[in-house]
């Protein structure tokens, strides 16, 4: 029996028919279910027949789809006798324009089941029946499903449908936003696109296998719709919420993905809001999307082409509108005649328009309008009757005369109307009884009597905006109800008008900016909070008083010498660059920060104003940067924290008692010679920057560093700090033993000691170092001393010992270190640039084996550093070793005698005289992992043997011959500016199995053309810095 496949379409008369696509192999007769079988005893031959049958129709599925989708194309755009719209297709098909696969799989089904038929039993009669019934009930439950099924087929076809903005189409609307073509349409700001991407959601079957499914055969070509569709359990009130976060142009994406999207995004509550601003939206689109949407409440075409044949579509078509905004464009005077029949509208937004034709009066009249916004809008005359409006907004815009007849008007903004005379502002506003707020920035015609003929028509005045105009002095104007004043740039304002603004005791608002006829300002309103003073050339005297004043802004007033403020609202004042302030009295009791910053003039006086008694007992933070007139500064305050006299140059003495206080700034005070500290908060303390200090006096419970580091004159010092822990005092030449004694009795847990370049300090003073049992850093660089024995007796746990460039000590200054071993503890010690003898390091070498980093740079009577002889004789180890023997304990000679030395960091950096360096095995380095011997010009042989040795510098020694390296982890070698040769480099690092940087720059012998060679040798380089020079 032989299986066929026909579809057809009906367009009208047109018919177009499918001839079968496929034809199977002879079926089983007995099997009911339609499954393909084959003769078990010729398998090879069902087999080449499945493969031969899977390739045919996969080719014709595909040309099934392409010729449906090209019928339908022909028919969409067909003339003649054709269907022109969707509208005149078959009766099998949806007005809706809905995607044809559903009805023609219904159709193939049924005519499928019914061909099918005739060769089956009577039984089998009734499956047209039950296949158009379950089509049509699959068609109704898909319309309103809850399920997104997405196939990822290829073949599927993606439709959108656009808005056509062809003016002449004759389709009508509903069918041109429902068009069908083969492609995706991408929102662009020119064009607003609505797409409807309309899957095959009628049938479960896959799109490519229109029979419904395959008889039997491989389906490994097209996989099952259960195995790739995408079920996602979206409600349609969830969905609706979804939808809610979306912008219009996302919305009309996610129409794209099904039915039910599409459906919900095209819900009416989010198109409530129709934005077309700066579209290229045409009237018949416009008109398309009104009809669409009827219910809209707010329309945006500000920037759109033909506003005004937009406007009128809207005003005509939107019965709800309630918000319209438009602009940049003209307006005819039609369209304010026409808005009396949008009933519901409440806001109007007009800007950058030409309304009329520019010389003709305007009328606005509407019973329900709220809120008007006409900005700089080209208008000759206008007249506003509004029984309700609430708002009206004409800034910058260039009329000659406005008629108000608004009585509930309480917000009225002319700003920048130059054109309105003093006259027409009169009439505008004494027309509103019940206005609230006024702004006439910028409108330079208006005079005090129309101020006065306001201020006795509109009681309700609580805004006034009229700065700019420079004809008002405020003069016989009584604005009690006043809440806010602006009057920047008045040129009229003078200290008179401030009678004038005394009867406004509502103020809570001044700003007087740029006023450069005023004087001074004394001011006694009880509700002022915010006052600003800015560019006021003339300004002097500031009396201000007001228990709830919270904030002043008074800056670049030159001329300013005296202010006074009382509040108890004040927490922040800031009078910077106030260059003649020279008398200052607060009565602020919340006053908490204050800050003064470049204020030359102020005197010591004002140390009493910000003490306690003075007025600011809650102060905390104190800025006097750059206030270069004060000398002695004294504060006693029980709440101050902070304080910052940076730039103060001129203070020589400094007096603080504030227990509370935790930071003090005193960069640039280079010129003090008194401080005292007591007592105080602080923690940290930084006196490094005083080179004149010589008298010190601090009691600070808390404190724990202490830097007094270049304090020079420093003779007489008194610190009281129970917690401190580390001291710098370095460069502190007149520090004598005394004042050291007093110093350790008073801070016993001082743990690191900076005493570098006091050559005042002796054995009395060393002597008192075992007063603090925590010492573990001393630095006595750069000093006197020729014995170091008050040191082993005094330091018993002392970890780090700096003794760089003590020219006095003897060679026999470091016996107790290895003979008596004095320091057990210590770790670190640095003898650069000092004149021990070649034996002395030597032993020193030996013995102390406990020390971890040792610094012998500059050493000039370093001779060799042979780690290969013992007691001057040499140790008997092979000449050479391979990495396995020389780490093998069989050739390591370790004995108790002879411990590992602890040796991690070795600095022999610019020793002239060194020749040679040899670490064999039996050093017992084993923790050595940074060697440092650069700048040594006459080092000629380095013979090294360590397991750890990680870092390994020899820049700049120039006499450099024989490199011999067994370091097996060493990963940075640095030869930079060495005479070697290439076959010495490459010998060296073969034996370095983990080298990754290698600097060989300025090496004569070495040419940036071999680098090969190096690679060669060592594999596991990842940097090589070589010189560009390739000879």
């Amino acid at each position: 029996m032989k299986i066929g496949f026909f579809s057809c379409f009906i367009f009208g008369k047109k018919v177009v028919e499918y001839k079968p696509m496929r034809e199977g192999i002879s079926e089983n007769e007995g099997n009911t279910e339609g499954s393909f079988g084959n003769n078990e005893e010729d398998d090879t031959e069902a087999v080449a027949l499945t493969d031969i049958r899977r390739d045919r129709n996969a080719r014709e599925s595909l040309r099934w789809i392409e010729e449906m989708i090209r019928a339908m194309q022909r028919t969409r755009g067909g003339g003649g006798s054709g269907a022109a719209t969707w509208g005149e297709v078959g009766p099998g098909f949806e007005m809706e324009a809905q995607f044809v696969a559903p009805s023609l799989a219904l159709r193939s089904s049924a005519f499928r089941a019914s061909w099918l038929a005739r060769g089956e039993s009577s039984g089998s009669s009734s499956a047209v029946a039950e296949a158009e019934g379950s089509g049509k009930e699959k068609c109704d439950r898909d319309a309103h499903n809850k399920r997104a099924k997405v196939y990822s087929c290829s073949n599927d076809g993606h439709y959108a449908a656009v808005m056509s903005s062809d003016v002449g189409d004759s389709t009508p609307s509903a069918d041109r936003e429902l068009g069908l073509s083969q492609s995706s349409s991408t929102p662009s700001n020119n064009e607003i696109c609505y797409h409807n991407f309309m899957w095959n959601n009628n049938s479960d079957e896959d799109p490519l296998n229109s029979s419904g499914g395959r008889d039997g055969g491989d389906d490994s070509l097209i996989s099952k719709p259960e195995d790739l569709e995408v079920r996602m359990d979206l409600t349609d009130d969830l969905l609706h919420m979804v939808f809610s976060f979306l912008d219009h142009i996302n919305l009309c994406r996610a129409a794209m993905v099904c039915r039910q999207w599409q459906a919900a995004s095209a819900h009416e509550d989010f198109w409530r809001c129709l934005d077309f601003e700066n579209r290229n939206i045409s009237v018949e689109q416009f008109e398309d999307m009104s009809r669409r949407y009827p219910n809209a409440t707010e329309v945006n075409i500000y920037g759109a082409p033909s506003i005004h044949l937009l406007v009128m579509k809207a005003v005509s078509s939107l019965r709800n509108l309630e918000t319209l905004t438009l602009g940049k464009g003209q307006l005819g005077d039609s369209f304010f005649h026409a808005l009396g029949d949008c009933s519901m509208l409440k806001n109007l937004n007009v800007n950058d328009a030409t309304l009329g034709n520019g010389i003709q009066e305007i009328p606005i009249n509407h019973d329900r309008l709220c809120h008007i916004q006409l900005t700089k809008c080209r208008v000759m005359r206008i007249s506003v009757r509004c029984p309700q409006l609430e708002t009206l907004s004409l800034k910058r815009s260039n009329m000659a005369h406005a008629m108000l007849n608004c009585p509930l008007l309480r917000l009225l903004d002319i700003g920048s109307c130059h054109k309105l005379t003093d006259a027409a502002i009169r009439s505008a506003a004494i027309s509103c009884p019940q206005l609230a707020s006024l702004d006439m920035s910028n409108c330079s015609c208006v005079t005090d009597e129309t101020l006065r003929e306001i201020s006795l028509t509109c009681a309700n005045l609580h805004i006034l905006n009229a700065s700019y105009c420079p004809n008002i002095s405020l003069e016989s104007v009584r604005l009690s109800m006043l809440t806010i004043l602006k009057l920047h740039s008045c040129e009229g304002i003078t200290s008179a008008s401030m009678s004038a603004i005394m009867h406004s005791y509502m103020l809570e608002v001044l700003e007087l900016d740029n006023c450069s006829l005023l004087t001074s300002v004394s001011l006694d309103l009880p509700r002022l909070q915010n006052i600003r003073l800015v560019h006021c050339r003339k300004f002097a005297d500031l009396n201000l008083r007001s228990i709830m004043l919270s904030s002043i802004m008074v800056s670049n007033c030159p001329a300013l010498h005296r202010i006074n403020i009382t509040s108890n609202s004040l927490q922040k004042l800031a009078l910077k660059k106030q260059e003649n302030l020279t008398t200052l009295a607060l009565q602020c009791q919340s006053l908490q920060e204050m800050d003064l910053t470049d204020c030359e003039s102020l005197t010591n006086s004002i140390c009493d104003v910000f003490s306690d008694g003075g007025g600011c007992p809650k102060l905390k933070s104190l800025v006097l940067d750059n206030c270069e007139s004060l000398t002695a500064v004294r504060f006693c305050s029980t709440s101050l924290v902070s304080l910052s006299l940076v730039g103060c140059r001129a203070i020589t003495a400094l007096d603080l008692a504030c227990p509370s206080l935790e930071l003090v700034c005193l960069d640039g005070c280079d010129h003090l010679e008194k401080a005292s500290f007591c007592p105080v908060a602080l923690r940290l303390l930084n006196l490094g920057i005083c080179p004149k200090l010589n008298m010190l006096s601090i009691e600070a419970p808390f404190m724990v560093s202490l830097e007094l580091k270049g304090c020079g004159v420093l003779s007489e010092a008194t610190i009281n700090c129970p917690l401190l822990a580390s001291l710098d005092a370095s460069f502190c030449g007149q520090l004598k033993d005394g004042c050291l004694s007093a110093t350790t009795a008073s801070c016993p847990l001082i743990g690191s000691l900076i005493l570098m370049s006091c050559p005042s300090v002796g054995s009395d003073g060393l002597f008192s170092l075992r007063r603090l049992p925590h010492l573990t850093v001393l630095d006595l660089s750069y000093t006197f001393l020729m014995n170091l024995q008050p040191v082993f007796d005094s330091c018993l746990q002392l970890k780090v010992l700096k003794l760089q460039a003590c020219k006095y000590l003897t060679d026999t200054s470091l016996e107790p270190l290895y003979k008596d071993g004095a320091l057990p503890a210590l770790q670190e010690l640095d003898l650069s640039y000092g004149t021990l003898c070649q034996s002395a390091i030597e032993k020193l070498l030996a013995c102390c084996r406990h020390l971890t980093h040792l610094s012998l740079n500059g050493c000039v009577n370093m001779h060799d550093l042979n780690w290969g002889c013992s007691g001057g004789e040499l140790y008997e180890f092979p000449s050479k070793f391979s990495s396995a023997a020389v780490f093998s304990h069989e050739n390591l000679p370790v004995s108790t005698e002879q411990p590992n030395r602890l040796l991690q960091n070795l600095n022999c950096v610019g020793c002239p005289n060194i020749r040679k360096v040899v670490i064999p095995p039996v050093a017992c380095c084993l923790l050595l992992s940074s060697l440092n011997l650069s700048l040594s010009s006459n080092l000629k042989e380095v013979d090294v043997v360590c397991f750890n040795l990680c870092f390994l510098n020899l820049s700049n020694c120039c006499s450099l011959e024989i490199l011999k390296l067994e370091c097996p982890r060493l990963t940075s070698l640095f030869l930079q500016s060495c005479n070697i040769d290439e076959e010495t480099v490459e010998a060296a690092i073969s034996q370095c199995g983990m080298l990754e940087t290698l600097d060989v720059r300025f090496c004569p012998k070495i040419c940036s053309i071999s680098m090969g060679g190096l690679r060669a040798a060592c594999p596991s380089l990842k940097r090589i810095f070589s010189s560009l020079s390739a000879s």
